[in-house]
């Protein structure tokens, strides 16, 4: 007997009328901006009345604007040792850093591909034949200019990228404009923390966490995700890990620097940071070593 595994796969599209709510709620929002730095802003609004896919939803966002000539971005990593995102931004001296692809939470080491500067410091591993979801695109920078690249779904195909820095993550939300289909698995449709990256129309990378988990801030589905990255201009984004590891740290920014409420302490403060293995990081370039 055969038996046959079926995966569904479905793309979030909103309905006109859907997506002109949205796009009026967002713009309509008492976002909280503060400059800190040229070219980079840090935005926030507590969404507390359950009006956000009826749902409380408390949101970060890092702007980064298309100019960032004295800006430096890249990545960071632990290696094998899990530290908080706050502090492989300060060992970096960054002025920010937001938590980056998915990793290994016994070992160390991310469990997705990750290239440094021109040296491979992790590989992807496959559960099989195909990859998974979150293996199946990449934020690439050359040139301090960040790109986000569709891969495939077979093992190797990271490996023909020749950028010096890559960090395979995903799923990927959307791609020239257009969402991409997910599969309806549990950790795609289920609300948790998210971490995400987009690009607008204009150019600006856009860092952003949405808190979960609590009732403050419920988290969102990926489908959701894909909607509100939509609504915010994005023509390209995708999913880095999320869950309790969901974390933007901008110095300065509280007591801790930690932007957002990650909820490994199950409290919706900023005080609960999970040991991660690799970062995105922002520096001054005249800071690097």
């Amino acid at each position: 007997m055969y038996r046959f595994i079926v995966a569904l796969f479905f793309i979030p599209i909103l309905l006109p009328a859907q997506q002109d709510s949205l796009l009026q709620l967002i713009r309509k929002a008492n976002w909280q901006s503060s400059k800190i730095a040229p070219k980079v802003s840090w935005e926030r609004h507590h969404f507390a009345k359950g009006e956000l896919f009826q749902a409380n939803q408390n949101i970060n966002i890092l702007r980064i604007k298309k100019r960032h000539r004295q800006l430096d971005l890249s990545f960071g990593s632990g290696g094998k040792t899990l530290l908080p995102t706050s502090t492989l931004g300060k060992q970096a001296k960054a002025f920010a850093a937001l938590n980056g692809t998915f990793f290994d939470i016994k070992n160390g080491g991310s469990v997705d591909f990750i290239r440094i500067d021109g040296i491979t410091l992790d590989t992807t591993r496959p559960a099989g034949k195909f990859l998974a979801e979150h293996q199946r695109s990449a934020i690439v920078i050359h040139h301090n200019q960040v790109q986000i690249v569709k891969g495939d779904s077979l093992a190797g195909w990271e490996k023909r990228l020749n950028e010096d820095n890559i960090m395979v993550t995903g799923p990927l939300l959307i791609h020239h404009d257009q969402p991409i289909a997910l599969s309806s698995r549990l950790f795609n449709t289920a609300r948790h923390p998210r971490t995400a990256l987009g690009i607008t129309k204009k150019g600006e990378i856009l860092w952003i966490t949405v808190d979960g988990r609590a009732k403050e801030s419920a988290g969102m589905s990926l489908f959701e995700l894909t909607r509100l990255m939509s609504a915010l201009g994005c023509v390209e984004a995708i999913n880095l890990d999320g869950g309790g590891s969901t974390t933007l740290w901008i110095d300065g920014a509280t007591k801790t620097g930690v932007a957002n409420m990650p909820c490994d302490d199950k409290v919706f403060d900023e005080y609960g940071e999970r040991k991660v293995s690799n970062v995105l990081l922002l520096r001054r370039k005249k800071l690097r070593s």
